[in-house]
């Protein structure tokens, strides 16, 4: 049983960008939705608010998909690993947690293939915002993981290393945003400068960036400055995508499943 450091939210909500397809309906549109996909190889030199494949490297094994149950359940989001003195911490978006005893970590995750093992779920930190009711302000979360098989002894940090988590940008701070569309089997990356939608929501242009994206890691440099989610789920459309602000309350939850002092 995962341990929740709030109660479950309600059933019956409306559910955001991540689930909003079926996943029998992804898997039968997928081979449509690539070849409807006009995407260029990813590279030093890809333009700014461009969508490319992402490499395979040490900031990608950082980040993975979101599975139900195991690889052949679908991944429907995505999560990215950050420092934590236990070693075991992973940001997605909120929304992203609605079922967490069933819900697995694939970091690295390519053509089928887990990499570095499937990790589970162990507690989930959701601040009281989202929990009340779904503020989309608040739709940043936080949960330890472990493996999820034998042979694994490492905790999921020593194993793919970590990203550090960094609040108070600039509005107009230029992140690269790296994540999963449910349609593909490996990660997409886009670098924009982005801009604030709001006081408390941050907005960037990128194409391509489809339902599945949801808890991508917005980085600033080589730090987490944000998850995609907060306004419409993360936005109605693929060309746009939104970040709830990583301000004090996502600072203070983060510093609470870390285990760490403000």
């Amino acid at each position: 049983m995962i341990q929740r450091i709030l109660p479950r939210k309600a059933a019956g909500r409306p559910r955001a960008r991540a689930r909003r397809a079926s996943r029998i309906l992804l898997a039968v549109t997928a081979m449509g939705a690539l070849l409807g996909l006009d995407l260029p190889e990813a590279g030093a030199a890809t333009p700014l608010g461009v969508t490319a494949g992402a490499p395979a490297g040490a900031e990608a094994g950082r980040v993975g998909a979101l599975f139900a149950g195991g690889l052949d359940g679908g991944h429907f989001c995505t999560a990215s690993v950050v420092r934590s003195p236990g070693h075991d911490l992973i940001a997605t978006a909120a929304h992203c947690l609605d079922h967490p005893d069933t819900t697995v970590f694939a970091p690295g995750y390519r053509d089928g293939e887990a990499p570095y093992g499937l990790w589970r779920l162990t507690r989930v930190y959701v601040a009281p915002g989202w929990t009340a009711g779904q503020d989309p302000d608040a739709d940043v979360a936080f949960a330890t993981v472990a493996p999820a098989g034998a042979g694994e002894t490492r905790a999921v940090e020593d194993v793919v290393g970590a990203f550090p988590v960094a609040a108070a940008q600039p509005a107009d701070v230029t992140v690269t945003v790296l994540g999963y569309p449910s349609v593909l089997d490996a990660p997409l990356t886009c670098s924009n400068a982005t801009s604030l939608f709001s006081p408390t929501q941050r907005r960037i242009d990128c194409p391509d960036l489809s339902g599945g994206t949801s808890g991508s890691p917005w980085l600033a440099g080589d730090a987490l400055a944000g998850v995609l989610g907060g306004y419409q789920g993360g936005g109605d459309v693929p060309e746009v995508s939104y970040s709830a602000v990583m301000g004090d309350e996502a600072m203070a939850l983060y510093c609470e499943a870390a285990g760490v002092a403000r």
